[in-house]
């Protein structure tokens, strides 16, 4: 374990029920090229398969499976904390729900899947190598509120993540940093009291709103997005052709 890593989003995994159209899309969209990993021991399923690896510039951010039995098509980030049953644990006690009980990765490390209090996705994540966090692939994660509020304080203590008064607007946007002053993330309130709550990923392009027109091409839902001044440039938000929500950022 790296204990620089503790705290930040170290990877990220990408569920889709038709794999080879997403990595098809995300090789168009974002640039990506793909590697195959074989497992002796899948940590999805069992078995032996093989794990597909999404890299850019010749690093690796990301994996691509096929969607588990009860999971959605999603996106998934994986948070590095010290010790994954005893955040399981603590996560339990702030109101967290534990979707996945903490399982080894061979050759990786230790994860587990939760949700937070007001339902959005995370992970959980003990890297057993020394490998520094990806930085290429993914810009700060997004956080949409929707019915629920943002569980601060759940965040506070199982991650040590604060929002950034100094950040906050009066829309209720503002960053959300780590330790060290990491930058995770933004909050963004989403609208709507039915919508989930979710973590999407900020996928890295050279270009957001070019690469916005040939994911719509390869089949994407275009969102509708929330301008930002805090940003360097605006994200746009949708969903790729496999349901999974993110948004599309300048590199």
């Amino acid at each position: 374990m790296n204990s620089e890593k503790i705290g930040r989003i170290i990877w990220h995994d990408l569920f889709s029920s038709d794999l080879q159209r997403s990595l098809d899309f995300y090789r168009r969209v974002a640039g990506w090229r793909y590697e195959n990993e074989h497992a002796t021991d899948f940590a999805w399923g069992g078995g032996e398969k093989d794990f597909i690896l999404a890299l850019l510039d010749g690093e690796a951010g990301a994996g691509c499976t096929q969607t588990p039995e009860a999971f959605p098509n999603s996106w998934i980030a994986y948070v590095e904390v010290a010790d994954v049953d005893a955040s399981c644990a603590q996560a339990q006690e702030l109101g967290g729900t534990i979707l996945r009980e903490p399982f080894e990765v061979p050759g990786v490390g230790r994860n587990a899947l939760l949700r937070d209090p007001a339902g959005a996705l995370i992970g959980l994540a003990l890297s057993r190598h020394d490998y520094p966090a990806p930085t290429r692939q993914f810009g700060p994660e997004i956080y949409l509120s929707g019915r629920s509020a943002f569980p601060a304080g759940f965040y506070l203590e199982l991650f040590d993540w604060e929002l950034s008064a100094a950040s906050a607007r009066t829309d209720g946007e503002c960053r959300i940093v780590g330790p060290s002053s990491t930058d995770i993330g933004r909050l963004l309130n989403a609208g709507g009291q039915d919508t989930q709550a979710m973590w999407l990923p900020s996928v890295r392009v050279d270009d957001a709103h070019r690469a916005a027109l040939e994911a719509k091409v390869q089949g994407a839902q275009l969102l509708e997005g929330r301008s930002s001044n805090e940003w360097e440039s605006n994200p746009v938000f949708l969903r790729d052709p496999g349901g999974a929500s993110l948004c599309l950022v300048d590199s």
